[in-house]
């Protein structure tokens, strides 16, 4: 799956447990009629993914979901969600789904020559 947007917010790295785990967080706001703030976790190697990006930059991101299940001290079971990044890719924002390059501006042409009619006469009759 993918999400595409603009970063709102990029958190530093955090280091828990013993084992060293690492994790970053960053806010993705689509681009759509109702934006939505979406929160998507890099973990481990992946953290450093997002060392080349910055605020306001227009991204898509690969992401996964995951889920998993905790019983709490009381003997309830909850479930919880999260997004987790593997890819981030920069979006160039002019970047359209057409696949149509862009068309120079009227000063890159030369203008044409003027043609005389007289010296233009390939009629046959």
């Amino acid at each position: 799956m993918e999400i595409q947007g603009k970063i709102k917010m990029i958190d530093e790295t955090k280091t828990f447990g013993n084992n060293g785990f690492r994790k970053r967080e960053v806010v993705i706001t689509t681009e759509e009629q109702y934006p939505q703030h979406i929160l998507v976790e890099f973990v481990q190697d992946k953290c450093d993914l997002l060392n080349k990006h910055k605020v306001g930059e227009t991204v898509k991101i690969n992401i996964n979901l995951r889920g998993r299940e905790w019983t709490n001290p009381q003997g309830e079971v909850k479930y919880f969600n999260s997004v987790q990044g593997w890819r981030i890719e920069t979006l160039q924002p002019d970047q359209g789904d057409s696949g149509i390059p862009p068309v120079p501006p009227i000063e890159a042409f030369e203008p044409a020559e003027e043609l005389n009619e007289e010296d233009h006469d390939d009629l046959p009759f």
